[in-house]
């Protein structure tokens, strides 16, 4: 198919708005906007024929590269059923199969109690998260502790963006300007925040496990997870578990979680849950929550939330399609290598003045840039920004966040187009600073 990409990029000016974005800059005549048309496997292709590989997996939802052939065909093969029922006093045979499979694969609790058992659908990442807040509020309403209403969250933690799960969000740029209409939540640095927090009126306690995304890919100390999952335990505090962004293999585990043997009280996924096709979130709790809810009708126990979309089938039978190839292609057991040549691949760009850290988790990495003295650059220069710019000449598509480069390609990179990613970085690093 031939593409006019001018005409193309003109229409998006005059009537797009693209998120995190400052469109000024997107609509100055001057920039040409990239037009991405197609893909295979870890690769991307554009309106011009340039090829690219995926550095940040479509932000950080590609699992097993574009256009699988046992996705697509799952998609295909349900379209041709059905594309949606409701999930509102209705079921669909997609959602069922898919909860019975999360709760499989979900990390165990060391009882029955403490395993997750039930599951939530909803359509993104910020939602699951909603999906898990108001679960626990209600919870302890319905169980009588009702003064359990305070959340607490980790300084730079990123939670999503509606209201709710924007309020535990610990990045001011993000969420500042919303503050008056979010509700109060406590941020701590760590767990020794925590021990000086009188958690009898403590909700739950948030975290994303083993790694901060938008905090520039900062990984948290060995024994962290499983010490606050100790913490918890001995206050009676719920504990979630934001696996949106290192779900399904990032961290090299299929959950983050399993790294330190924590079973959460509520586990949020999304992104990665349809191995990057279509919109679909989920929240996991356990039978205890669960049971709290269950009542009479004149009880009003219900959990009153959801969503249109709530238990689509399409998205549903992608991510069944997704699970079947962790297990058909043997794709954690393959990744291990992966994880090891991108730890060697770190040590070569440590070796750039200009590289004042590599962070890395599994499969996950942030390559945090600064001055050759060790300061940083003034945010305000947006080096980061102009680094991947410049990687794209090189054939890699990334974002930064603020000067910390993401790389988190699909798991179904190649070695080759591996090293050539991070052969991109290091030459647009070179020529930009």
């Amino acid at each position: 198919m031939i593409w006019d990409t001018s005409k193309l990029t003109q229409a998006d000016k005059r009537h797009s708005w693209h998120p995190f974005t400052q469109m000024r800059d997107w609509c100055d005549p001057a920039h040409e906007p990239l037009v991405l048309v197609s893909g295979e496997g870890a690769m991307l292709r554009d309106s011009e024929g340039r090829e690219y590989v995926d550095g940040n997996s479509s932000i950080w939802t590609n699992v097993h590269g574009h256009c699988h052939p046992a996705i697509n065909a799952a998609i295909r093969g349900q379209l041709e059923r059905v594309a949606h029922t409701s999930f509102l006093g209705f079921t669909n045979p997609p959602a069922i199969e898919l909860a019975e499979q999360l709760v499989a694969v979900s990390p165990r609790g060391k009882d029955a109690d403490a395993s997750l058992t039930r599951v939530f659908f909803s359509d993104n990442g910020s939602t699951a998260i909603e999906v898990a807040i108001k679960m626990a509020v209600r919870f302890w309403q319905l169980t009588g502790e009702p003064r359990r209403q305070r959340f607490i969250a980790f300084s730079n933690a990123y939670h999503g963006d509606t209201m709710g799960a924007s309020s535990l969000g610990g990045i001011p740029v993000f969420h500042g300007a919303f503050s008056p209409w979010q509700f109060p939540v406590e941020h701590v640095a760590s767990l020794d925040g925590l021990e000086k927090i009188d958690a009898r009126d403590v909700a739950a306690v948030v975290i994303e496990p083993l790694i901060q995304g938008a905090a520039g890919m900062r990984p948290w100390p060995r024994g962290m997870l499983a010490a606050l999952r100790a913490w918890c335990d001995a206050r009676g505090t719920l504990l979630v578990a934001d696996e949106v962004m290192t779900g399904f293999g990032r961290t090299g585990t299929m959950f983050a979680c399993e790294q330190e043997g924590v079973a959460p009280d509520f586990l949020a996924v999304a992104k990665g849950l349809t191995g990057g096709t279509l919109p679909l979130a989920a929240t996991l709790t356990t039978e205890r929550v669960f049971g709290a809810f269950l009542g009479t009708f004149e009880e009003q126990k219900t959990f009153f939330y959801g969503h249109s979309y709530t238990g689509n089938p399409l998205g549903c039978a992608a991510a069944l399609a997704s699970l079947r190839i962790f297990r058909q292609e043997n794709v954690l057991e393959n990744l291990q290598p992966k994880i090891a040549r991108l730890a060697s691949l770190m040590l070569d760009l440590k070796k750039s003045p200009h590289v004042r850290e590599v962070r890395q988790s599994g499969f996950i990495a942030g390559i945090e840039l600064a001055r050759a003295d060790g300061e940083p650059f003034d945010w305000r220069d947006q080096t980061g920004a102009r680094v991947c710019l410049a990687a794209r000449h090189h054939g890699l598509l990334t974002r930064p966040i603020r000067d910390t480069i993401v790389l988190m390609p699909p798991l179904c990179i190649t070695d080759g187009q591996l090293d050539h990613a991070v052969r991109a970085i290091g030459q647009a690093i070179g020529e930009t600073l």
